[in-house]
C-alpha cells in the first residue's frame, strides 16, 4: 500500500503518523529500542536494519498486560541509565499497546523526559493505543493509574507487520475499530457491518480511518477534558474486569468488548440505544469471535471498583455511553440502580 500520512497538532506538540511500509529512520545520538522477546524476536532486526543512529540498545521486558507495571518500569531506566542515555536520546517503542504505554511513560520521565517513537505490532496499538501520548502502568488498585501526557515525536504503522498476529490479538484490535465507529461515525459502522476485516484492503482502509477519527479527538482535547474521554467507551466496565482477573484471562480488546456490551445494556436502560441497535453491534463483536460476557459474581463489589477509574470525580462515577450510532454522552449521572441492574444481568444465564 501507499503511504498515508496524518498528523496529530495539539497544543504542545505535532508529530507525523505514517501507515504504510516502513521508512528509514535516522537520529544523531544514542537510540534504545524497547520490546518483549516475541516481537523482538519477529522485527527486531528489521527495525536495526533501518535504524541510522550514533549509538542503538535494546532492552527486553516480559511480554503481557500483567508486566505493564513498575518492575518492567525500572527495568528499562535502568537500561537508560547503564547505556548513558541523555536528553538527546530517543527510545522507540516496537510492540503493542503494553509496550507503548510503558516506553512512552519511562521517557516521559528519563531526565523529565526525552522523545520516543512509536512502532505499533498489533492492531489495537495501531488503531489507538499509539496515537494520542497516553501513556503509562497498572498498579494494584487498577489500570493505568500511574502516568502522564506524553507525546511520540513519530507513529510508524506498517499493516504487513499485522500477517504475524495471533486471532485473539487481532479480533482485540477490531474491537478497538468497532468502538471508534459507535461513538464517532455511523457511516463507518454501516461500512464495518458489511466489509469483513480479514480482507486486507478493508482493513487498511479501517485502520487509516481509525487513525484518522483518533487524531481528530485528541487534536481537540489532548488532555482528556471532554470530548477525548468518548475514546473509553466500553473502558470503565472494561478496567474493573482487567484488575478483577489481574490482567490475565483476557486481552485488552476482549475487556473492552465485553465493556461495550455492558455499556450498551446500560445506554438501552436509560433511553440511549434502542434494543435492535444493542444487539446489532453485540452481533458485530461475536462475529470476530470478541466476548461479549463476563460472570459478575458480586454487583456491588464490582460497583465499588468504579471509583478507582481516572474518568471518576469527586465521588461520580462517569460512565462513555453510546447515544444512537454516531454519537455518544459522557454522563456522571447515571443513577446506580441503572447500573447494578445492568450488572445483574452479568450474574448469571445469557442476553
Amino acid at each position: 500500500m501507499q503511504t498515508h500520512t496524518l498528523t496529530i497538532q495539539t497544543p504542545t506538540s505535532t508529530y507525523p503518523i505514517h501507515i504504510g511500509k516502513l521508512p528509514a529512520i535516522k537520529h544523531s545520538h544514542k537510540v534504545l529500542i524497547v520490546s518483549n522477546p516475541k516481537v523482538a524476536g519477529l522485527y527486531l532486526s528489521k527495525i536495526l536494519g533501518l535504524l541510522e543512529a550514533k549509538e542503538v540498545y535494546v532492552c527486553i521486558i516480559p511480554d503481557g498486560e500483567q508486566y505493564k507495571n513498575m518492575q518492567s518500569l525500572e527495568l528499562i531506566l535502568e537500561c537508560a541509565f547503564g547505556h548513558k542515555l541523555d536528553r538527546k536520546s530517543l527510545m522507540i517503542a516496537l510492540g503493542g499497546g503494553v509496550i507503548g504505554d510503558i516506553v512512552g511513560f519511562a521517557s516521559g520521565i528519563y531526565q523529565r523526559g526525552i522523545d520516543f517513537v512509536q512502532i505499533p505490532t498489533t492492531l489495537l496499538s495501531q488503531v489507538d493505543a499509539s496515537v494520542g501520548g497516553k501513556t503509562g502502568i497498572n498498579n494494584a488498585f487498577g489500570k493505568n493509574l500511574i502516568g502522564l501526557f506524553h507525546q511520540p515525536k513519530a507513529v510508524y504503522i506498517d499493516p504487513s507487520m499485522l500477517e504475524s498476529l495471533e486471532k485473539r490479538e487481532f479480533a482485540a484490535g477490531v474491537a478497538e475499530i468497532i468502538k471508534m465507529a459507535v461513538c464517532f461515525d455511523k457511516a463507518f459502522y454501516e461500512w464495518l457491518l458489511t466489509h469483513s476485516l480479514h480482507q486486507p484492503q478493508n482493513l487498511c482502509e479501517a485502520i487509516i480511518k481509525s487513525v484518522e477519527i483518533k487524531a481528530k479527538v485528541v487534536n481537540a482535547d489532548e488532555k482528556e477534558k471532554g470530548i477525548r474521554a468518548g475514546l473509553n467507551y466500553g473502558h470503565t466496565f472494561a478496567h474493573v474486569i482487567e484488575n478483577l482477573t489481574a490482567y490475565k484471562s483476557y486481552l485488552h480488546g476482549e475487556a473492552v468488548a465485553i465493556g461495550m456490551n455492558m455499556a450498551n445494556i446500560l445506554a438501552c436502560k436509560l433511553g440511549f440505544l434502542n434494543d435492535e441497535q444493542c444487539e446489532q453491534i453485540q452481533r458485530l463483536l461475536q462475529s470476530y469471535d470478541l466476548p461479549t460476557r463476563f460472570e459478575v459474581s458480586n454487583p456491588q463489589a464490582f460497583y465499588e471498583q468504579f471509583y478507582l477509574d481516572k474518568k471518576s470525580f469527586d465521588s461520580r462515577i462517569t460512565f462513555i455511553l453510546p447515544y444512537g450510532i454516531g454519537d455518544l454522552r459522557i454522563t456522571d449521572e447515571v443513577p446506580k440502580s441503572k447500573v447494578l441492574e445492568t450488572l445483574e444481568e452479568f450474574v448469571s444465564g445469557e442476553k
